[in-house]
């Protein structure tokens, strides 16, 4: 171990980032940003000598933040997504970024589609029905429908949604996809996002969490949907216009949904206390015995790259 003062300085940027700090430590002097109530005085003190953050992906880094930092060189993202950083803003200052990539797209297909099920067959209902006593012979006579010959729409034909593509497949469903630019695939491309909505019995987001994609399924997409419909999102929550969604849940036009991310996180209980047909689960899609360590080993590989000046394993593209 070098000494405390040789040592790079680090921030962790959120407190879900903690576990990380025994395995960064040997190697970095770290900081944990949660523990500066005192912004300024942070950017003043300490802040002054952080060279490298460590990022939830998803967790906004404010501008004026990043502006205080005269040493900052690198945005090391532990997340694939990397839509709280302002990539071109970071770029032209010289600050790399780098996500963890492709690393967990089977994790979360497989989520996706789990979670699509549960709530297509109404799995977690029947499971409460169960344990609260509540079964009666009635329930035998009120058939879900079937998964044969359904439409799968995929918004955003990424690692994510061809690994959901794939598994959709087997179970009989038919594959569409849209995102805004081409690509070579085995499944078609909608004429556009309301033409695929329009034909898709569940349509699956999984598209990037940025800017341009703010809202992107609209009150029109989900209405689109229809109150037969599914709307399984493991995209980011900034994605779906939630508001609308709730309102179609709650008047019959949607008819159902799978979410494992929200507009905002934790997302209340209250508001979805009343909601029906709905899958809920608190942005675990990701996250695996399997994929954690992979995207922690190689946000570790990013940062002694970056300080061996070495190029680095996973930088963000866009």
């Amino acid at each position: 171990m070098t000494s405390a003062a040789t040592r790079p300085v680090l921030l962790l940027s959120h407190e879900m980032l903690l576990p990380l700090q025994a395995a960064l430590e040997p190697t970095y002097r770290v900081l944990r940003l949660w523990e500066h109530a005192d912004r300024p005085a942070f950017l003043e003190g300490p802040g002054r000598e952080v060279q490298a953050i460590v990022h939830a992906g998803e967790i906004k880094l404010g501008l004026d933040f990043l502006s205080a930092l005269p040493r900052l060189g690198l945005i090391a993202c532990v997340s694939v997504g990397y839509d709280g950083v302002d990539v071109p803003w970071c770029r032209s200052r010289g600050i790399a970024v780098t996500h963890s990539q492709g690393l967990n797209a089977e994790d979360v297909a497989d989520h996706a589609v789990g979670s699509f099920l549960a709530v297509w067959r109404a799995i977690v209902v029947g499971d409460r029905t169960v344990r609260e006593g509540r079964w009666t012979h009635a329930d035998r006579m009120r058939p879900r429908p079937g998964l044969q010959g359904r439409k799968a729409g995929i918004v955003g034909l990424g690692h994510i949604g061809q690994a959901i593509a794939r598994r959709v497949e087997p179970f009989g469903l038919s594959v569409a996809w849209w995102g805004p630019n081409d690509k070579e695939s085995p499944w078609p491309r909608a004429a556009s996002l309301l033409d695929l909505a329009r034909e898709s019995d569940v349509l699956f987001v999984a598209c990037r969490g940025d800017a341009a994609n703010h809202q992107l399924i609209s009150k029109a997409v989900i209405t689109a949907v229809g109150p037969r419909g599914c709307i399984v999102n493991v995209a980011r929550g900034s994605v779906v216009d939630e508001g609308a969604l709730i309102a179609a849940l709650m008047s019959g036009e949607l008819g159902m949904a799978a979410l494992d991310v929200f507009e905002d996180e934790p997302t209340p209980a209250s508001r979805w206390a009343d909601v029906p047909n709905t899958v809920l689960t608190p942005h675990t899609a990701g996250g695996t015995l399997e994929s954690i360590p992979k995207m922690v080993g190689q946000t570790l590989e990013n940062l002694r790259r970056h300080f061996h000046q070495e190029p680095l394993l996973s930088p963000v593209q866009a």
